[in-house]
C-alpha cells in the first residue's frame, strides 16, 4: 500500500511516499529516516509511484568521481554542471545547497526521500562512519544490479507470453466482430440446417450485426472500467496477493520476497550498520504477510537472540540460508553469508523462471490456436455441408 507520510526534519516539514502494509508501518520506515512522522495517509492512485532521478547512474558517476580524487562536494558540482534535464539539475542543486551549509551527505540525501530510498540513505550514514563512501556506492551499485538482473529475468519471461496473449486476443475479437456477422449474413438466406455449434455462432453473428455501435461501446466502456478496476487493484498489491495463492507459484514468491531480504540486510550489515538498525531499514521491502512475522524476530534479536535462530522461529529462514547464517555468526561474517544465501535463492529463481518461460508459452500457444481454430472450423462447417450436397 502506497502513504504519504508528514515528517518533520532538521529541514522543516517534509511529506515523504513509502510502501509499507500499513499505516504503523510507514511511521516506522519514515522514523528509521531520523524524520518525526507527524501524520500518514493513504497516497492517490496519482501519487507518483517512482522517482524518474536515474539514481544508479548517478552513483557509478559519483564513485568514478571520487576514485579519481575528487571530495563529494566537488564530484557533485561536476555532475551538476553536466546536467541540463530539469528535475535532476534541481535534485543536484538541492545537495550542493545542504552541502554548502555543512551538512553530511546523508542528511543531504535524507531531504529528498522521493529521490533515494531509505536503504541507501541508510548505506550512505554508515559510510561516514568509517569514512569509506565509495565502498558504499559500490555495495550499493552490486545490490541493485543483483535486482535488476532477477527483474529483468522475469521481465524477460513474460514479454512473449504477453505479446502472444494480445495477438491472440486481437485475431479472437476481429473473428467475432468482423468475420462472423459477415458469415451470419451469408449463411441466413441458404436455408440449410447447421450444427448446434454453428448456429449459435451465428446468431452470435446477427446479434453483431445488428447492434455494432452498442457493442464497440459496451467494449470502449469495459476496457476502461477494467483499466481503472486494475489499477485500484495494483495499487493495494492486488498482484502479489493473487501470485502467493497459485500452486506452484507462491512458493517463488516467497522465496524472492527471502532472497531480497537477505541481499538487502547483507549489503547494510557488510556497510557497517547494526543489525537493528538494518532490520528496521529493510521492512519496506516486505508484504504484510510477512512483516508481522519479521517484527516478532526483530524483537526476539534485540533481546538478544541469534538472527538464525529468530528467523528460524517466524519462518523466515530457508534450509539452505539457516545454515549459512549459523556459519557466518560463528565466524563473524553474517553479512557475507546473508549475500551468498541470496546468491543462491537467485539462482533458484532463474531455473524456475526459465522452466516457466519453455512450459507456458507452447500452452498458451495452444491455447490461442484451438480458440481461433474452433472458431474457423464453425464458420466453415456449413460450406463443407454445402459442398458435400453439391456433389
Amino acid at each position: 500500500m502506497r502513504y504519504a507520510v508528514r515528517a518533520l526534519g532538521n529541514g522543516g516539514v517534509v511529506t515523504v511516499a513509502v510502501n509499507a502494509a500499513d499505516a504503523e508501518a510507514a511511521r516506522h520506515q519514515v522514523a528509521a529516516r531520523d524524520l518525526r512522522p507527524l501524520s500518514v495517509a493513504t497516497a492517490s492512485l496519482a501519487w507518483p509511484q517512482r522517482s524518474t532521478f536515474p539514481l544508479t547512474l548517478f552513483s557509478q558517476e559519483l564513485l568514478a568521481l571520487l576514485e579519481a580524487g575528487l571530495t563529494i562536494t566537488e564530484g557533485i558540482e561536476a555532475l551538476c554542471d553536466k546536467e541540463s534535464r530539469g528535475e535532476a539539475r534541481e535534485v543536484f542543486d538541492r545537495l550542493l545547497a545542504a552541502l554548502r551549509e555543512g551538512k553530511r551527505f546523508s542528511l543531504a540525501l535524507e531531504q529528498q526521500p522521493e529521490h533515494f530510498p531509505i536503504l541507501y540513505i541508510g548505506l550512505m550514514r554508515a559510510a561516514e562512519r568509517t569514512s569509506n563512501l565509495p565502498e558504499s556506492l559500490g555495495r550499493y551499485l552490486e545490490y541493485r544490479g543483483r535486482l535488476d538482473g532477477v527483474r529483468s529475468r522475469v521481465v524477460s519471461a513474460l514479454i512473449y507470453p504477453a505479446i502472444l496473449g494480445v495477438v491472440g486476443l486481437v485475431v479472437t475479437a476481429f473473428l467475432l466482430g468482423y468475420v462472423v456477422p459477415r458469415f451470419a449474413g451469408v449463411y441466413q438466406g441458404t436455408g440449410r440446417e447447421l450444427p448446434w455449434l454453428s448456429q449459435q455462432l451465428m446468431a452470435w453473428g446477427n446479434f453483431a450485426a445488428h447492434h455494432t455501435q452498442g457493442l464497440i461501446l459496451g467494449a470502449i466502456g469495459l476496457i476502461l472500467a477494467t483499466l481503472a478496476g486494475l489499477r485500484t487493484w495494483w495499487s493495494k498489491d492486488g498482484p502479489q496477493r493473487l501470485l502467493r495463492r497459485l500452486p506452484g507459484i507462491a512458493s517463488t514468491v516467497a522465496t524472492f520476497e527471502l532472497s531480497r531480504l537477505y541481499l538487502s540486510l547483507g549489503t547494510l550489515l557488510e556497510g557497517g550498520l547494526p543489525i537493528l538498525q538494518a532490520l528496521r531499514l529493510s521492512e519496506g521491502l516486505l508484504s504484510a504477510a510477512t512483516l508481522t512475522r519479521y517484527r516478532e524476530a526483530t524483537a526476539a534479536i534485540g533481546r538478544g537472540e541469534s538472527l538464525s535462530q529468530a528467523f528460524a522461529v517466524a519462518s523466515l529462514a530457508t534450509p539452505v540460508a539457516l545454515r549459512l547464517l549459523r556459519v557466518g555468526e560463528r565466524g563473524g561474517r553474517l553479512g557475507e553469508m546473508l549475500g551468498r544465501a541470496a546468491r543462491f535463492h537467485d539462482g533458484e529463481i532463474a531455473r524456475r523462471i526459465d522452466f516457466f518461460a519453455r512450459t507456458f508459452e507452447p500452452v498458451l500457444m495452444a491455447a490461442i490456436g484451438l480458440v481461433v481454430g474452433t472458431i474457423v472450423v464453425l464458420l466453415y462447417l456449413p460450406i463443407f455441408d454445402l459442398a458435400g450436397s453439391l456433389r
